[in-house]
């Protein structure tokens, strides 16, 4: 298993890299924008070139996440209309860094009903994928459930998926936090082989291309998104059970936990997580 995190990019996309390589991870994961604001950042093509190069050079994954402000599912026309013209903004950015994915979050229908989102997030995600391309994938990441939010199951994963005709570069990014707080006990074999099952019947394990991995503050079927660092949440040394299942075996792990002072994940987050990786190895 790759071991990656979600890193700065400030000072410069390259940065990323960088920094992904001082905290000894083999993969990354970042924003191409500041995750406050709508405003896109303006990327010197120098800047882009510099990141191609050393990532060619290092032949690790990437992935961009979007915003934490978009919301495909808004009743807000504005909103809904700023969420997809940056999601096509961050895709573009993604495919010119030569990106293995845009990782993101459907939204909240707050409390409209999923049936009466799924048309508009349909069109939405339509739109978006015509920035994709055949490296640069958009990814689908479930939600922790709260507050009305799309993709707290498989099952509404795999309906957005349905309609959008099983698109070649549509995929999924699962996380183990998100999981555990919407009630799958991913701590558990049983329940983690049957999590599996439906994710390859619904829509195909050959669509999964990357996990987010954290531990949870809250308890299990909590629906409350908390991350926690490795081995000091609610799911502990069992998140190796999470980690060493064979289907996730070759996929990038990245880390998305406060780390040790708060500022996300540090060289000390990607050794506990490598160590539970090799504890559960086999």
């Amino acid at each position: 298993m790759l071991i990656g995190a979600h890193v700065s990019a400030a000072g410069g996309l390259d940065q990323a890299l960088v920094r992904m390589q001082e905290i000894g991870a083999d993969a990354a994961q970042l924003f191409v924008q500041s995750p406050r604001t709508w405003r896109p950042t303006n990327h010197k093509p120098e800047t882009i070139e510099r990141f191609k190069a050393e990532r060619s050079r290092l032949e690790a994954p990437v992935f961009a996440h979007a915003l934490y402000l978009v919301n495909l599912a808004s009743p807000n026309e504005e909103l809904y209309r700023k969420s997809v013209e940056t999601m096509c903004i961050t895709m573009d950015v993604a495919c010119q860094i030569e990106a293995d994915g845009v990782i993101f979050h459907v939204g909240s229908h707050r409390g409209s009903g999923f049936e009466s989102a799924v048309e508009q997030v349909a069109a939405a995600m339509e739109e978006i994928l015509e920035h994709s391309n055949d490296r640069t994938w958009l990814l689908m990441e479930n939600s922790a459930g709260a507050g009305g939010t799309i993709g707290r199951s498989i099952e509404e994963l795999a309906v957005l998926y349905e309609r959008l005709g099983r698109h070649e570069r549509l995929g999924i990014c699962l996380d183990s936090c998100h999981l555990y707080v919407s009630g799958w006990d991913v701590t558990e074999r049983d329940e983690l082989d049957r999590l599996v099952a439906e994710l390859d019947r619904q829509i195909g394990l050959e669509r999964l291309r990357a996990l987010h991995v954290n531990d949870a503050k809250a308890p299990l079927g909590s629906n409350r998104d908390r991350h926690e660092n490795i081995g000091e949440g609610a799911m502990g040394e069992k998140l190796g059970v999470f980690l060493s299942h064979p289907a996730f075996g070759n996929l990038p792990a990245l880390l998305e936990t406060p780390g040790s002072e708060g500022h996300g994940p540090d060289a000390n987050e990607v050794r506990k997580l490598r160590e539970l990786c090799e504890r559960w190895a086999g």
